[in-house]
């Protein structure tokens, strides 16, 4: 399997949130500067559908392409009709900002994750949650479901492929799994490699697990980040994923990249490809060559490393899996007569199965 640019789409703000569309072409685009694009990758127009206060910073799609679903650093959840073109519902469903949104592969559950890094006690440990850390939401009535507790702050959230599970990490590495009807906690374990504590300029935790993938048996969780380092504004961890087995009473590391395939740099996103052959895992690189890649799903080798000079925040294959989509910035921006630069990107792939 390979992958090859074929469109490179300007947007007028950062992607932080990517989704495909059931039974479309298009997809939805959540940005920096709080909008929600609904994206014609044929004819890169694009059409604002909402705005948050604050960052969107995730975005999907529920009941079959009938609705959107954004949440942002306003901690506002916002429902919208892609039907008739209408917000339906807003809500503040966190104190903190959203995290990580995803919706659930049978597009009827959305989870949000929060939770704010303080200061717990003289070592530095994050004190514990004040609000619940995960809610989730029936897409069908638009109306808070569950929510779980876990230690703030948590940065990423998935579903199994059969939607039955919740999987969910934090910053200090903690992996905790749910079902998802019963509200039971039937698995928790922790990882400290995607975890730092810096010395240099700054004392204080920094890292986490950025996101998550079940696999497509849904018996493996693979989780990305970057590994530990001394200087925590640097930026410089290396690339890192890890594959856990956690069909057991006791999970157990399976499997991780290999030192002689990554570089370094904060791996933000993973998906896996429709056919279960390879995964993708992307975010920005300090050193090395690529901060895009493919693995194989069997045997966990890099099949392809690309340098796309973009930070990528958020990926997804098209469900027939002809295509690899990227989100993300090529900048920071910068204003020119009181405009933004268009320095959002979604980049499209095409992907040879060969």
């Amino acid at each position: 399997m390979k992958i090859e640019l074929a469109k490179e789409i300007k947007i007028p703000s950062a992607a932080l949130g990517l989704s495909t569309i059931q039974k479309s072409h298009d997809l939805l685009v959540s940005c920096f500067d709080g909008s929600v694009l609904k994206l014609n990758p044929v004819n890169e127009s694009w059409e604002s559908i909402a705005k948050h206060s604050s960052y969107a910073s995730g975005v999907g799609s529920c009941l079959h392409g009938k609705l959107a679903v954004s949440a942002g650093y306003d901690g506002i959840i916002q429902w919208h009709d892609l039907q008739i073109g209408k917000t339906i519902s807003v809500e503040k469903i966190h104190d903190f900002w959203s995290w990580q949104m995803k919706v659930s592969p049978n597009t009827e559950w959305v989870a949000s994750v929060t939770g704010q890094y303080k200061c717990g006690g003289y070592k530095y440990e994050p004190a514990p949650e004040k609000e619940p850390s995960i809610k989730v939401f029936d897409a069908k009535t638009q109306k808070f479901a569950h929510s779980f507790s876990h230690l703030p702050p948590v940065l990423s959230v998935g579903f199994s492929p059969d939607s039955r599970h919740l999987a969910a990490a934090n910053m200090m590495g903690d992996i905790k799994i749910w079902n998802i009807e019963s509200g039971e906690c039937i698995r928790e374990w922790n990882t400290p490699d995607f975890t730092s504590w810096g010395i240099i300029k700054s004392h204080h935790y920094i890292g986490g697990i950025f996101d998550l993938s079940f696999s497509p048996d849904s018996n493996r969780l693979i989780t990305c980040g970057m590994g530990p380092m001394r200087d925590p504004m640097a930026g410089n961890g290396k690339q890192t994923w890890q594959e856990f087995d956690w069909s057991n009473d006791k999970p157990v590391k399976t499997r991780e990249i290999e030192d002689s395939e990554r570089g370094r740099g904060l791996m933000e996103t993973l998906c896996f490809h429709p056919a279960s052959k390879a995964f993708c895992m992307a975010g920005r690189m300090a050193q090395g060559n690529w901060n895009t890649a493919l693995f194989s799903s069997e045997t966990g080798k890099l099949i392809q490393g690309i340098d796309n000079k973009t930070r990528i925040t958020r990926s997804a294959f098209s469900p027939d899996g002809k295509k690899l989509i990227l989100a993300g910035a090529k900048s920071q921006g910068s204003p020119k007569k009181g405009k933004w630069s268009e320095f959002g990107r979604v980049l499209i792939y095409d992907v040879n199965d060969a």
